[in-house]
């Protein structure tokens, strides 16, 4: 049974962590993620230190991100989204998923596709 309190509370987390990073306040990070934070994702690196460091330098720190849906229990929150870079204007569909314990993201996983031709997604990507 999820409990209601913490699932709200993570997806109101995890969005207001969206909206600033998409502001420019990459620091927002450090608030909301644990120092020994685990990353999946291959490539990036795991820390929180690390893993902002990375953040900071790569193509979604400067990219638009349009949020299309936020699922969220009492342990996670999946955030999908297109993610459209300035070079880029097909962009890419994300989702990322996030663990939280006590308020805090400690791990993180993210699948990432390339939006194709229209023509090769009759129904849409989102």
């Amino acid at each position: 049974m999820t409990n209601d309190k913490l699932a709200s509370r993570n997806k109101d987390l995890v969005l207001r962590g969206l909206a600033e990073f998409t502001k420019g306040n990459i620091e927002v990070l450090r608030e909301l993620l644990h120092e020994n934070f685990i990353e999946h994702s291959p490539g990036n690196p795991s820390g929180r230190d690390a893993f902002i460091e990375f953040t900071a330098n790569s193509p979604v720190a400067t990219a638009r991100l349009e949020i299309k849906r936020v699922i969220a229990d009492d342990e996670y929150a999946v955030v999908h989204y297109h993610m459209i870079a300035q070079d880029d204007p097909r962009g890419s569909a994300v989702v990322d998923i996030w663990r939280l314990v006590d308020g805090v993201i400690t791990e993180h996983w993210d699948v990432v596709q390339p939006v194709p031709d229209a023509d090769w997604i009759p129904h849409g990507m989102f």
